[in-house]
């Protein structure tokens, strides 16, 4: 459950514990010589011979916090003042116990805060509770993640609609993913633990299909809230569209141009966006609440939400203008201290930074990239991170703490089941198993009846045919780092833009977001058509594409920017280029020295460094997204169409679309 503020207001004319000491904080009104000073826990570790975190600091705030007034003013002989000031408390603000606004005494300072409680009541509670046997248990926590859901409410195709499950691919790879799927099997868990939360490690929306997009991704928010969604991280893709918008998928609302384009209004969000490590410029806050504390028995835990640092490098300027993204790592170190203060000793990240492992969706073998180096600098009274943004599946051990993750598009569902020790707060044990949304399951009435309602209102954008194909056209990439699909894509772009004096297109491969596959069928297309929510799933972004003019010698640089260093880990992003362009790379090089710049071809003549080429980028990389920094100092700029309106044109000249033949790049 939430934490509420009934505690803070009961509290209100309470002053806060500081660390001067009690001389200064005392003043007459708040002594009771019966009780002894108020106040007692500043700056000090115990009280009363009762040190917090113990068994008999559990006890005492247990009976503090659930018994009625009668047990506290005559069985357990607290003076009246002391029993009336804490039962005020722990009732809230209706005045009944056992109700949703309970307050609860999750550290003896706060106990302490009460008015006219000090030394002696903590000894008359403690001799009651040891004498009437209370006792302190474990708290058993179910915590359910999903990760980079990108508005996948209908099951996702290709290798994106998969897990492979075991050795042998051929035998072992089952269908996964889809929101109608993903909630039964998420009511399925909820169904084993009352204490059950569902989390979320960002990218919930951003590079949605057409049926989430076409709506300013609504349909993925009210998807989650039948979820029942509690947090989650902001991720990268969370800014597609800026802040103010992200402000609005929270708090609700018809969007300032396009209006409620169901006709029925936009409530928001019923979960908590969270973000500790971006501020915003004008204001050096956070732009949304940097953690949440939520209760489970009685104990609280805490859960950092955190931002991918480098969210500028592969997001439009537009859309992290005024911002700020500082290092995860730091900023989760720097609110231990707060969260433990306010009694929440268990303390999650959610981290939307990840890795990558050779291994299956449930192991951690040859486990990489920036999450290792994240998790080594964490503070260790962090005790899980729960990541996301790689798309990979695993569920590791590093440094000592769990860290998940749960692959994409909702295809996995990572369960970590946890036991607190009720006295110290402290996690116990844990256990965490991913758990592959298989499509066999029921599919959730409230689902599909949401998925219902937004493809009638799509249907006659989306299921328009456009073309046709022979065959598949996928984003899987030989050893070169080329993909037919990226190679397609590429192909449309300089097509499209020779008109701007375009020789070359380069495509960023986290631009191209979809696979089509010919045998599935969408919208009542006959197989092998192509419909234009097919095409958009490929590129759902909206860029524009930019034409201009760099050197042989910029060139190179930019093929050299495909590797870049990540929190210690090498990072590879292979851009597609358009036919008629080709280069050698090698492996064994360095990084920053692997182009062999006499391999550099256009259209069958080599690229001297004083060479002017008129190049194609889509508005992204113009910008020097994704790390290609030299994009930025291009010459001679003109805008083309948005980068859907080439591939669309692509598909009705080319029909049917034959996957071209990978060679353009050469890997030694």
């Amino acid at each position: 459950m939430r934490i509420r503020s009934s505690r803070a207001r009961a509290l209100a004319s309470v002053a806060l514990i500081s660390a001067c000491s009690t001389a200064d904080v005392v003043s007459s009104a708040d002594t009771d010589p019966l009780d002894g000073e108020n106040e007692a826990f500043a700056g000090k570790e115990d009280v009363a011979g009762i040190a917090d975190g113990s068994t008999e600091s559990c006890i005492v705030r247990k009976l503090a916090s659930t018994a009625d007034l009668t047990t506290l003013d005559d069985a357990a002989r607290l003076n009246r003042l002391a029993a009336e000031a804490i039962f005020r408390v722990a009732r809230g603000n209706d005045g009944e116990l056992a109700t949703a606004d309970d307050g609860y005494f999750f550290t003896l300072a706060e106990l302490d805060e009460v008015r006219y409680v000090g030394p002696k009541a903590f000894r008359q509670l403690l001799q009651y509770a040891q004498a009437t046997g209370v006792t302190c248990t474990d708290t058993s926590v179910q915590v359910l993640a999903i990760n980079d859901f990108h508005g996948n409410l209908k099951p996702p195709s290709g290798s994106s609609g998969k897990i492979q499950t075991g050795a042998d691919a051929a035998t072992t790879t089952v269908d996964a993913g889809g929101a109608e799927y993903l909630a039964t099997h998420i009511a399925t868990l909820r169904a084993a633990n009352p204490n059950t939360i569902l989390v979320a490690a960002g990218d919930i929306v951003g590079a949605t299909p057409l049926l989430s997009a076409a709506f300013h991704d609504e349909p993925s928010i009210e998807s989650m809230n039948l979820l029942r969604l509690d947090v989650a991280s902001v991720g990268n893709h969370e800014f597609d569209e800026g802040p103010d918008e992200l402000r609005r998928l929270q708090g609700g609302g018809c969007h300032p141009v396009d209006g409620c384009q169901d006709g029925d209004g936009f409530t928001g969000a019923f979960f908590e966006f969270l973000s500790a490590n971006v501020e915003e410029d004008s204001t050096r806050s956070t732009l949304f609440p940097p953690y949440a504390i939520r209760r489970f028995g009685n104990n609280l835990v805490g859960f950092i939400g955190m931002t991918l640092e480098g969210t500028p490098l592969v997001t439009t300027a537009a859309g992290v203008a005024g911002l700020t993204f500082k290092d995860e790592a730091d900023t989760a170190n720097a609110l231990v201290a707060e969260l433990r203060e306010q009694g929440a000793e268990t303390i999650i990240v959610l981290l939307h930074e990840g890795g990558s492992t050779s291994g299956l969706y449930n192991g951690c073998d040859g486990v990489s990239g920036p999450i290792v180096d994240i998790v080594s600098r964490l503070d260790k009274e962090i005790d899980v991170v729960i990541t996301g943004h790689t798309h990979k599946a695993y569920n590791c051990v590093i440094d000592g703490r769990v860290v998940t993750s749960a692959a994409h598009a909702g295809r996995i569902v990572s369960d970590l089941d946890l036991v607190i020790d009720e006295a110290s707060g402290e996690l116990k044990t844990i256990t965490a198993n991913n758990i592959v949304v298989t499509r066999t399951v029921a599919k959730d009435a409230e689902q599909t009846a949401l998925i219902a309602k937004y493809e009638a209102l799509v249907a006659p954008i989306a299921n328009r045919v456009v073309g046709s194909a022979t065959g598949d056209l996928t984003r899987v990439a030989n050893l070169a780092g080329e993909s037919a699909l990226g190679n397609i894509v590429a192909d449309a772009q300089v097509e499209a833009t020779r008109g701007f004096g375009a020789q070359v297109a380069f495509m960023n491969p986290g631009g191209v977001r979809a696979d089509f596959i010919g045998t599935q069928v969408s919208g009542g297309e006959q197989v092998g058509e192509v419909t234009f929510g097919e095409l958009f799933a490929v590129q759902p972004f909206g860029n524009n594409l930019i034409v201009m003019t760099v050197t042989g010698a910029q060139l190179e640089t930019m093929l050299e920017q495909q590797w870049t260093m990540a929190s210690g880990a090498e990072k590879a992003n292979m851009m597609a280029v358009s036919t008629g362009f080709s280069y050698t790379w090698d492996s064994t090089r360095a990084m920053g020295d692997r182009i062999d710049p006499g391999t550099l071809m256009l259209d069958g003549v080599v690229v001297t460094p004083e060479a002017s080429v008129r190049i194609v980028v889509n508005s992204f990389l113009a910008d020097g997204g994704d790390g290609f920094a030299i994009l930025k100092s291009g010459t001679d700029r003109q805008a083309g169409p948005v980068d859907l309106e080439p591939l669309e044109q692509y598909f009705a000249n080319h029909s049917p679309v034959t996957a071209p033949v990978l060679g353009r790049v050469t890997r030694l």
